[in-house]
């Protein structure tokens, strides 16, 4: 039989993992804009074809700009959702399950503003660096 408590902490880690599959899908952003624009900022265009080389799929990425940052901004917004909902999930009584949940949340939190910082700075190389070009 569960108990409250356990639902509660079952929704702290649901939003732990909502927020690191958040933080994959806000990397991604990075990776179409950010890191060309920054490989050629630097003069690494050599450096840049080289990785589009061996990696042709930052090709595909990079020409589907609004899919991915649709599904990483979808993804941010369930996580912060998820993120809200387990924000006053009480922890166990017990001392050390409740340092548990009490670390599990601060990381959880962590990894979503973490996400989020990710995800502004792909969006500004995407679509506000070109239009300051």
């Amino acid at each position: 039989m569960t108990t409250q408590v356990d639902a509660d902490f079952s929704a702290i880690k649901t939003a732990k993992r909502a927020n690191v599959l958040s933080l994959f899908t806000s990397g991604s952003t990075l990776i179409c804009c950010a890191l060309p624009a920054t490989l050629v900022a630097i003069g690494s265009a050599a450096t840049l074809t080289s990785l589009v080389s061996n990696f042709p799929q930052l090709i595909w990425i990079s020409e589907h700009k609004p899919l991915v940052f649709g599904l990483a901004g979808a993804m941010l917004v369930i996580a912060g959702y998820l993120q809200w909902q387990a924000r006053n999930a009480p922890c166990p009584a017990d001392a050390q399950l409740a340092a548990v949940c009490s670390k599990t949340r601060k990381n959880a939190l962590l990894v979503y503003w973490l996400s989020v910082a990710i995800f502004s700075i792909g969006g500004f190389f995407a679509f506000v660096a070109p239009l300051l070009i």
